[in-house]
């Protein structure tokens, strides 16, 4: 059945794209192709030659050669925002002043005191602000969270996180400070957000550890945190991995008083048949699988509703502005 055909009479919406980025072609094209209620509309290049190439590639209605002159299409009723962590700020906020919803790639601003701002200027134009954490729109997150909400492990005392990667040229934007590179604006934003969505709080206490490159990036962290009623939880993020080979080890445990949940068959945005293993006291031990679609369609059909049947954000502004002022306070530890 082609995309139309299964659209009926459900509402398009029509997006925009700032940027070529590769996060864009390797994972957000494909999540907007399949998702039900886009309409891939308009996409903007540094030149018009590259906005070009793109249109031709995945399907755009329109190019532009620079992003102010999407922005000012008043066919764009949506932008997604996969630039470099530096220029999410400058653009969001643009994009909102023209009274553009938009989905911004996480880390959403660099700092909590801008992404107030963001989510601020949202408000006043009436238009959405989401985060792009594609991950938490995903059915496993909700079916683990669920495990934790009706008591299956009882009360949590204890959550480890972890996302390593392999590590990268020095050419890559990652890994230069001056574009805020680095682990825990890459990688560890993944895990703090894991943490924040099951124990739904921030810490109390924090304290990180990190190991730098020459060119001063955090090549690997450790954070610990300290809640309020004992709980514990821990983050390993890194680009250690072998070089240039996209290789990843992502991982969680949940424990509490009585039992755990462990991640046996998962990834970050990774779909799928995911899977996890629940353990008890008394003995009882069950491995449950979750059918998991891509990720990517599930942020921007979520959006989408956002913006023509009036749903919540699911990452919603006080998600984000959690994450990012424990964001600050882990690169506040480790001098970053």
């Amino acid at each position: 059945m082609m995309k139309n055909e299964r659209q009926g009479n459900m509402r398009t919406v029509k997006w925009g794209v700032l940027g070529t980025a590769y996060i864009f072609e390797r994972d957000t094209a494909e999540g907007m192709k399949q998702a039900e209620n886009c309409e891939l509309y308009a996409i903007a290049g540094r030149s018009m030659e590259k906005a070009e190439m793109f249109r031709e590639k995945y399907g755009f209605q329109k190019a532009y050669g620079c992003y102010e002159e999407l922005l000012a299409d008043p066919q764009v009723e949506a932008v997604y925002i996969p630039l470099p962590n530096t220029m999410h700020y400058e653009w969001t906020i643009k994009a909102l002043r023209a009274k553009k919803h938009v989905l911004c790639e996480k880390p959403i601003a660099p700092t909590a005191v801008q992404a107030q701002e963001m989510f601020r200027t949202a408000a006043q134009e009436g238009v959405f602000l989401m985060e792009a954490f594609a991950y938490q729109h995903s059915p496993y997150i909700d079916a683990v969270r669920g495990e934790i909400e009706k008591g299956t492990i009882g009360n949590v005392r204890y959550i480890e996180a972890a996302l390593i990667t392999s590590d990268y040229a020095e050419s890559n934007i990652r890994m230069r400070r001056e574009t805020l590179g680095g682990s825990t604006y890459d990688l560890g934003v993944y895990c703090s957000s894991l943490i924040l969505s099951m124990l739904g709080k921030e810490p109390e206490r924090l304290q990180a550890v990190s190991t730098f490159s020459k060119e001063g990036v955090d090549l690997y962290t450790t954070v610990l945190m300290e809640y309020e009623g004992g709980v514990r939880a821990n983050i390993d993020c890194g680009m250690v991995l072998a070089t240039e080979k996209n290789a990843a080890l992502d991982r969680f445990q949940i424990h509490g008083d009585r039992g755990s949940v462990e991640a046996v068959q998962f990834g970050f945005n990774v779909p799928g048949e995911l899977s996890y293993r629940v353990r008890t006291f008394e003995g009882a031990e069950e491995l449950k699988t979750v059918s998991v679609p891509q990720n990517y369609r599930l942020e921007v059909e979520q959006l989408g509703r956002c913006i023509t049947d009036g749903e919540t954000p699911k990452v919603s502004e006080d998600f984000s502005l959690a994450n990012a002022r424990t964001i600050d306070r882990i690169l506040e530890s480790i001098g970053y």
